[in-house]
């Protein structure tokens, strides 16, 4: 099941208040950057977040689910909570990958 633009729009407009959020459309799907590293994706309509050791401190109960079938499980977040996630994206950033330089 594709997620909808919908939902996008409502966790783009919950991040909203963070600069340098971006979105890439992949496969029915949207992979979710912050300041040009991957953070997350829009997966079947839930928001999930790569579970870095500051996503697990501030979403101690958030399940681990699958965005697909084979991937790596990643946090569930709860969309609804928008101080929680402007504050969650910028705890993480020194944690993710920086991208990977193009040949």
């Amino acid at each position: 099941m594709a997620s909808g633009k919908e939902y996008l729009n409502y966790v783009l407009e919950q991040l909203s208040g963070l600069e340098d959020v971006t979105w890439r459309g992949m496969m029915g799907e949207y992979i979710l950057y912050y300041r040009g590293r991957v953070v997350g994706g829009i997966y079947d309509d839930r928001l999930l977040l790569k579970p870095t050791a500051s996503a697990r401190a501030m979403l101690p109960d958030a399940p681990l689910e699958q965005p697909y079938e084979g991937a790596k499980k990643m946090l569930a977040a709860d969309a609804d909570d928008r101080d929680l996630l402007t504050a969650l994206l910028p705890a993480m950033y020194d944690e993710l990958p920086a991208p990977k330089k193009r040949k």
